[in-house]
């Protein structure tokens, strides 16, 4: 669910008719659900890797760590490096790149290699996901942009369905490997419908903001404290969501079909939480839907903390349903808040304020991997749930203090 910095222009459209312009942006949703998949999937499989490479689980989660950290600071770097490439020949280079990450992580032959290519593959994807989502809105009628956005995320909702389950399931019957070739096989699927359904000259003159106007918009009150609120929120998100096996595995003693069927369950949430959220907006406004959003994000994660307090059977319900709801207002909180930075300011600066706050989600998903893998590592597994808790209650106070648009 990345965001851009790039503006759309008079782009040739793939197609003279409507239709084959969405049809465009289908294949580069392709891409983002390929990147979605492999950003998810990861996290049931920690438990499994760390058993083959001889680590805890606490050093293995450095590919979470690693990973959300470089793609913060690398996308918007590539994204203005780039700036005077054909889009489409950015998106395919940037997609070939991914896919062949995955190729080499798929036959790592040591942990080192396979950080080496979570690299490579941060990188690619901080590239590809910004520009896709601002060739969307280039190769179609301005009636149509909406629609053809809602389709480039769309792949990485459908990643939150299905992606995450999909690779739970592989890895833990084929082993964490197949995980990663299945993810390579998506991308050359997404390279190949890009090169056939993606018109040569599509998205060449897009505008690409620079440093200057980037800061210009930090310096605004009102957009820090939006990117305060982001930040918070996404610390506590993945401080708890890369730990989610070892979680399930000491409160309730789940093995991996227990794990795998619970992480489907924060999954389908997820993905109704990005759906309904979108909804609620429109009909409640932005701000109520943050406040409750993060109100149930600070209780879920509390629950889950005390939850390892009880015996397992007792635990059982409180924690799927604390799952079920993290799932759901983790998400749901997402839309509402693209939304408050849209109307933060003019028309114009809103795709820069987008890109700062995926830069700001995914450097914040980086800080909370590491202090809950910290945690993890100090055996205090109900401090994961204090800590992700403590962030969205702080988050939640902010908003309080923000005067951005309902």
């Amino acid at each position: 669910m990345t965001s851009t910095s790039l503006g759309p222009a008079s782009a040739p459209p793939a197609s003279s008719s409507p239709s084959g312009s969405l049809l465009t942006a289908g294949f580069l949703a392709l891409g983002t659900f390929a990147i979605g998949t492999e950003g998810f999937m990861i996290a049931p499989l920690l438990p499994r890797m760390a058993a083959d490479f001889g680590m805890s689980v606490s050093t293995v989660a450095s590919l979470v760590i690693v990973f959300t950290l470089v793609l913060a600071i690398s996308s918007p770097i590539t994204t203005v490096l780039s700036a005077h490439l054909n889009r489409r020949q950015v998106l395919i280079g940037a997609m070939g790149i991914f896919t062949a990450a995955n190729v080499l992580a798929a036959f790592s032959t040591g942990f080192g290699s396979l950080l080496a290519s979570r690299l490579l593959m941060a990188v690619a994807a901080g590239l590809y996901t910004p520009n896709a989502s601002a060739l969307a809105g280039a190769i179609v009628k301005p009636e149509q942009r909406g629609r053809a956005l809602a389709i480039v995320s769309g792949g990485m909702t459908i990643a939150i369905a299905l992606g995450l389950p999909l690779g739970s399931v592989v890895g833990h019957a084929f082993g964490w490997r197949a995980t990663f070739g299945a993810v390579a096989v998506m991308g050359a699927v997404a390279v190949a419908g890009i090169w056939m359904g993606v018109n040569r000259q599509a998205g060449g003159h897009l505008h690409v903001a620079g440093l200057r106007e980037r800061l210009g918009v930090v310096g605004q009150a009102q957009i820090r404290r939006l990117l305060g609120i982001t930040l918070f929120w996404s610390v506590g998100a993945y401080a708890a969501y890369p730990y989610i096996a070892p979680y399930l595995a000491h409160t309730l003693s789940f093995a991996e079909r227990g794990i795998g069927l619970t992480v489907s369950l924060w999954g389908a949430a997820a993905a109704a939480g990005v759906t309904v959220g979108g909804h609620l907006n429109d009909r409640f406004g932005s701000r109520r839907v943050v406040r409750l959003s993060l109100l149930l994000l600070t209780l879920a994660f509390w629950t889950l903390g005390a939850a390892t307090l009880l015996a397992p059977h007792t635990a059982l319900v409180p924690v799927l349903v604390a799952v079920a709801v993290w799932g759901f207002a983790v998400w749901a909180f997402f839309p509402a808040q693209m939304a408050r930075l849209i109307a933060a300011g003019p028309p114009a600066q809103a795709p820069v304020a987008l890109s700062l706050n995926t830069s700001t989600m995914y450097l914040g998903f980086s800080l909370g991997s590491a202090v809950g893998a910290g945690i993890l590592a100090g055996g205090w597994i109900a401090g994961i749930g204090l800590f992700a808790g403590c962030c969205a209650l702080t988050g939640l106070l902010l908003e309080g203090r923000t005067n951005a648009p309902h």
